[in-house]
């Protein structure tokens, strides 16, 4: 069970950026602990599912190397903070990285260059998961997870409903006032403003490229014509009414949908251990199926979220931060443990075991879950880039897109702007980019 390929690699950095990463260097003389000083402590930072689990499995196994773990926010505020820290000199050993994120940290020099200890395991990921983290030789962290995009959805409402999950996009948006039509305080789904990674998902699945670089020089397609018809979709539903456009996991959301009032979260592979984590009662009762197409016979699909353990350059221990990496990601009890919480791993001998393990416990009732999941993991789009300020284009996007729900304003508009801000953004920073 393995991938076709799988979308998200790092993208091509260019000249200006493979300086930086080289300059940014390797602390190699750290990299050996002295023999006879005790155990090595890491400190690691890491949001996701099981880890607390898999880090306590990595301590009883080496009792040599102690690992302290910290959840300093998810995905985006790890990254932040870890340019922070690391701008300090007081990063942490390790941190778990979303696969986007890492073309930024290698800019900012932050990451620690780990192929002189990873080569025992390059061979225990298909060529196309190990060049996530890989760049001209030099790599950058271990994969951990990956995160196909598929459709979780409420299957016990669905079935009180009378509906199926949907096949197109086109189907979406009529089930979308089916559920308005018989449940008037139901929604199927949320467009939620600050979600970047969805909506980038969602449009790379319908033909968008919002970064890609030939020789040196950019072209950022973020208000390409595949993303504005894709805002132009989700803007019909919320004129509509027919999706409610609020933030995810807030209180009131979470309310929601224990209630049974948000019927589905059209996201990754990792979204039913995030809703297993507020909604408990409901376990059994979801289901994922294949995302939906925008043209019906074409079920390739984006990539959203998953990570990897990387290694910085403030780690004092090196080598043992690269083990430790290592073992978080090949070793069977700790894919074991992945896979319980729901992620899909990595690595190839942990996709191969889903084929033999249980559901997640959100989706329990589903006995085909991995079956659908590994057919989405290998129906992804090939050679999606992201670019080196990402974390530009998030934080533009969210507030832009965020004024525009609560402003009735054209997500169009939206984009657009975000599009606008990450060119001026690149080119302040020496970046050559087309059209502009």
């Amino acid at each position: 069970m393995g991938f076709r390929r799988v979308s998200g690699s790092i993208a091509v950095l260019g000249t200006a950026v493979l300086l930086a990463a080289c300059s940014s260097g390797t602390n190699e003389s750290a990299g050996t602990q002295a023999a006879g000083t005790g155990p090595v402590t890491l400190q690691h930072w890491c949001w996701s599912a099981g880890q607390k689990e898999k880090v306590e499995a990595f301590n009883k196994a080496h009792p040599d190397i102690q690992v302290r773990l910290t959840d300093v926010g998810g995905g985006t505020d790890t990254a932040t903070k870890l340019v922070t820290a690391s701008r300090a000199g007081n990063a942490p050993d390790t941190a778990c990285l979303e696969y986007q994120t890492l073309p930024a940290m290698i800019v900012a020099g932050a990451l620690a260059d780990i192929a002189p200890h990873t080569g025992d395991v390059k061979e225990a990921f298909s060529p196309e998961v190990w060049t996530l983290t890989s760049f001209d030789g030099a790599v950058y962290g271990v994969p951990q997870d990956v995160g196909p995009m598929v459709f979780v959805y409420n299957k016990e409402r669905f079935d009180e409903l009378k509906i199926k999950p949907p096949v197109t996009w086109q189907d979406f948006a009529k089930l979308a006032a089916d559920v308005r039509k018989k449940d008037p305080e139901a929604y199927l789904a949320t467009f939620a403003p600050a979600e970047f990674g969805n909506f980038a998902g969602l449009a790379q699945q319908a033909g968008a490229s919002w970064w890609k670089v030939q020789d040196t020089t950019w072209t950022v397609g973020i208000a390409d014509a595949p993303s504005l018809e894709v805002a132009g979709f989700w803007q019909d539903l919320i004129d509509r009414d027919l999706v409610k456009a609020e933030p995810l996991l807030t209180p009131e959301w979470n309310n929601k949908l224990n209630k049974g009032k948000i019927l589905s979260w059209p996201s990754a592979l990792w979204a039913p251990g995030v809703l297993y984590g507020i909604a408990e009662e409901q376990a059994g009762d979801w289901a994922i199926a294949p995302l939906p197409q925008w043209k019906e016979g074409d079920d390739r699909v984006a990539f959203q979220g998953g990570s990897a353990i990387t290694v910085t350059k403030d780690s004092k221990h090196v080598e043992a931060a690269a083990t430790f990496a290592k073992w978080m990601n090949t070793d069977k009890t700790a894919y074991d443990l992945q896979i319980a919480e729901g992620e899909y791993p990595a690595s190839l001998a942990g996709q191969e075991a889903t084929s033999s393990s249980e559901p997640p416990k959100l989706v329990s009732g589903q006995k085909d879950y991995w079956q659908v999941a590994a057919k989405a993991a290998q129906s992804t789009i090939p050679h999606i880039s992201w670019g080196p300020n990402v974390s530009t284009a998030e934080s533009v996007f969210r507030d832009a897109v965020s004024a525009a729900v609560r402003d009735r304003t054209p997500l169009a508009d939206a984009l657009k702007k975000t599009q606008q801000a990450v060119v001026d953004d690149m080119k302040s920073t020496g970046f050559k980019v087309a059209g502009s």
